[in-house]
């Protein structure tokens, strides 16, 4: 059962490697993908004793707080999320990524933001008001039952694809992050992706030994090996150029 606790934030707009800076809105994630990098340090980080996926923590004043710091940051892009799902299930009563997203408009900061939930879509006014914006859909096979089994609680493969377009087709800058690479038919997939996403980025599993076990409980073990990763990195990297298709690699 999950265990959703109301909690005060003291500050919102943290400072981040990967961008100017990151907005987590909740502290714990529904989705709860078997290969989530935040699994590996969230609970402890914050002291919970249920395991990832069986907690959330909602940043009630998130905006609040937000309003206040944007008083005194210097303009930057705010990604949004880090180490949780800023569309999963709770967003849609407590609304605080959309919120966030209103203070952010009315500065005008960047924003890039990187989800596996259809619910995004509810958002598609307030995305319109930015100057500048990406949104991104993690899309990591092409295989529905894959999906199922490594992110049990996302948005169907097949409708991720239809909200990218739906996006992509509003003239939003877009992106799928095609990481980590599981199994599935990566032709398929980026034949999937064509005319949907202005640029595809692809990574590897970077966690593997803390999932390794899952992975060989459903007999995938060649998948968990290095040639798995890179073949199937040269013909995503194959297909995206005969397709002329913008992409990065990041392994």
């Amino acid at each position: 059962m999950l265990k959703v606790k109301e909690v005060k934030a003291k500050s919102i707009l943290n400072k981040s490697k990967i961008f100017d800076y990151c907005l987590n809105p909740y502290t714990g994630c529904q989705i709860n993908c078997t290969y989530c990098y935040a699994r590996l340090f969230m609970r402890r980080y914050s002291g919970h004793s249920e395991t990832w996926g069986e907690f959330v923590d909602v940043k009630v004043n998130a905006p609040e707080v937000l309003k206040k710091q944007l008083d005194k940051a210097k303009k930057g892009t705010v990604w949004i999320s880090s180490v949780c799902d800023p569309y999963q299930p709770l967003e849609a009563k407590y609304a605080l990524t959309r919120c966030c997203l209103k203070e952010l408009a009315k500065r005008q900061f960047p924003v890039n933001i990187q989800t596996k939930s259809k619910l995004v879509l509810r958002d598609l006014d307030l995305f319109q008001e930015f100057e500048t914006i990406e949104v991104g859909l993690t899309i990591t096979t092409d295989d529905e039952q894959v999906a199922k089994l490594f992110e049990p609680r996302a948005t169907s493969v097949e409708e991720r694809f239809r909200v990218l377009e739906k996006i992509h087709s509003l003239g939003i800058k877009t992106f799928a992050f095609v990481g980590p690479l599981l199994p599935g038919n990566p032709e398929r997939l980026i034949e999937r992706l064509e005319e949907k996403a202005d640029k595809i980025f692809i990574d590897r599993m970077n966690y593997l030994n803390s999932v390794r076990g899952f992975y060989h409980q459903l007999g995938l073990h060649k998948e968990t090996s290095d040639r798995f990763f890179h073949e199937y990195k040269e013909r995503l990297i194959s297909e995206l150029k005969k397709r002329k298709m913008k992409f990065e690699v990041l392994f």
